[in-house]
Order: C-alpha cells, then structure tokens, then sequence
C-alpha cells in the first residue's frame, strides 16, 4: 500500500538561503517581482512556509513566474511536483491563489517511507561547504578547477546543496546537487550553468557524482561523470569539505565571496 507522504521542498530553501533571504525577505521579492512583471501577487510567509515544507507544490503561473525571475532558475529546477501542461496555466491576471497538491488536475507527491528526521548518531550535514572538482578542457587543452562554497539543506538522508551568490571561482556559474546518503556512501546528481559571458558561454552541463564520508562527517571524496563537447562522457575528481555549521545570514554573507 503506497503513501502519500508531505516531503519538504529542500530544493526551494537551500535556493533561499544561497540568496540570503529570509522567508519574509522571499516573500517580499516575489511580490516585488510580480509588479514588475505586470502581473501582482499575493506571496507571503505563510505562503513560502507551505512551499518549503510540502505542505503546497505546485505554484500557480503569477508565482511560477515571480519565483523565476527572483531566483533566476526555471520553476522545474525548483523543487515543485508540475504536472504537464498545467505548469504555466492560470493566469488569470488576478494575483490567484497558490495551488495545493491534490486539487483536481494536481498530481499528489506518492513517495513510500522516507527518513523524516534526524536519528541520534547520524551525522548532520547542514551547513556551507567548500566544493571543489577538477575537469579537463579539451579545447584549452588543459586541467581546471571549479570551487564553490554551497549551502546544504538537509532532511533525512536527502541532501540538496546549493551554491551560494557571488561565491564561485568562475563568476556567475551557480551550482546545484541532489544527494542521497546511504550510511558512508552519496550518491546524486549535480547541474551547472556557466556565465552567458564566460568562456562556455552560458553552457548547462549536468552529471551524477558518487563520494564517500569521512568517519568525522566533515568531508567527502569522490568523483563526478558528465558529457563533453563531443559526446564523450568525462569523469573527475570532486571534493566537499564543511567549513561552517551555521546556515544563519551571517554566515551565509561570510561566504558569498569566490573561495581562494
């Protein structure tokens, strides 16, 4: 018998937090949004809590649209269950009100049993990371490195990291990772998009990566896979190491810098 199960949206609050707002400060920007995109908007607090804990995942076209533009992301890359063609439907000009999963139309999130809290013993792994990975660039010929600093956002043994604005070494190339802890083990899949104006002209690329934890909890090894110009698949080295627990604004502010 399947479940239906309220799953955070860890996505949407790691994407938060790397822009250093508050819920109230997201709210805030959504409607700001919404009024320079000619279309007003009702988005609140109470709104954003629904959103980040799973309670509401689909938003309705106003918002969908609002959410893109503050985050700069496609409202798919945003952690909300959009069934096809409704997600760009509703725009009834009139400001709405946000979708709830399971109206008629919606599809509800099924998911089986899921690790809802933190278990005595396990490790935390919220807070900023340093992530670093090495890559060859066939046209440079030549080995670079990529280092962020990322925000990770935490429920059960699901991890979603998010870099954080400003904090990367290559300018304007936010990075995203969806991770799954077993035990020692992560597992996932990471997205980069690079600046329009940088060498890979505004390219997305996107793999898988697999690590293993070190017994202290602090930092992981291992490495990624993605697709080349050529479509050869490439492989590296990637490393995240913590370097703050807190995910507070000030923290957050510390590290939104491009890491040495």
């Amino acid at each position: 018998m399947t479940t239906t199960t309220v799953v955070p949206n860890d996505v949407l609050r790691a994407v938060r937090l790397g822009l250093r707002l508050s819920q109230d400060e997201f709210a805030t920007a959504l409607r700001r949004a919404g009024i320079e995109l000619g279309e007003p908007n009702e988005a609140s607090k109470r709104l954003v809590q629904r959103w980040e804990s799973g309670v509401s995942r689909t938003p309705r076209g106003v918002y969908a649209r609002a959410l893109e533009r503050v985050t700069g992301r496609p409202v798919e890359a945003l952690g909300f269950s959009l069934p096809l063609p409704m997600a760009r439907v509703h725009t009834d000009g009139t400001g709405g009100h946000d979708m709830d999963a399971g109206a008629e139309g919606v599809t509800a999130a099924v998911v089986g049993p899921q690790k809802a809290t933190q278990r005595a013993g396990e490790v935390t792994f919220m807070g900023v990371w340093l992530s670093r990975y090495e890559f060859y660039s066939s046209s440079r010929h030549a080995a670079y490195e990529g280092r962020h600093y990322v925000v990770i956002v935490q429920h059960g043994n699901r991890l979603t990291a998010q870099s954080l604005p400003g904090a990367s070494s290559n300018p304007d190339s936010p990075l995203t990772l969806d991770l799954t802890v077993d035990r020692n083990v992560i597992t996932g899949s990471w997205v980069e998009q690079t600046a329009a104006d940088g060498y890979y002209n505004g390219a997305r690329y996107h793999g898988a990566v697999q690590m293993l934890v070190e017994p202290t909890g602090r930092r992981m090894t291992g490495k990624w896979v993605g697709f080349g110009k050529e479509f050869d698949v490439n492989t590296g080295p990637w490393e995240l190491r913590l370097v703050d627990r807190s995910t507070g604004k000030a923290a957050l502010a510390q590290y939104s810098t491009p890491p040495e």
